[in-house]
């Protein structure tokens, strides 16, 4: 009688190529979170500024002031939304606030990640029943 051995599971130069490609995400993913982090506190921020009563009438200085104390609040880093990058527009007797930002990751060597952030917050006006 024979009896054969089949070796079943995964060889060593399977588990470090399998350790290589869960590394690579996970480091991505360690440079990315932070990132989503702080736009989900701008938005957080923009949201408790179009809750605000008067807001629809006010300046964008001031709506700008107090979108920054939100954002500090927020733990959102203090270059990461630049002030051009907050603008107030009006369609249809509404007034919309509006941040758009980019943000680069260096990744690896000369490899970077660039994400675009944007988002819109309806601050209410005179036709819109706010």
């Amino acid at each position: 009688m024979q009896v054969r051995n089949r070796q079943q599971g995964l060889s060593i130069i399977g588990f470090l190529i399998l350790l290589a490609v869960v590394g690579f995400f996970a480091y991505a993913a360690m440079l990315l979170v932070p990132a989503y982090t702080e736009y989900f506190g701008v938005v957080k921020a923009m949201k408790g500024v179009a809750e605000e009563a008067g807001v629809a009438n006010m300046p964008i200085e001031q709506i700008r002031g107090k979108l920054g104390f939100g954002m500090h609040l927020q733990y959102v880093g203090d270059n990461t939304v630049p002030a051009n990058a907050i603008k107030l527009n009006t369609q249809g007797g509404a007034r919309i606030l509006q941040v758009a930002y980019d943000k680069q990751i260096p990744f690896l060597y000369n490899v970077s990640l660039l994400l675009h952030f944007e988002h819109a917050e309806n601050l209410g006006g005179p036709n819109t029943g706010y």
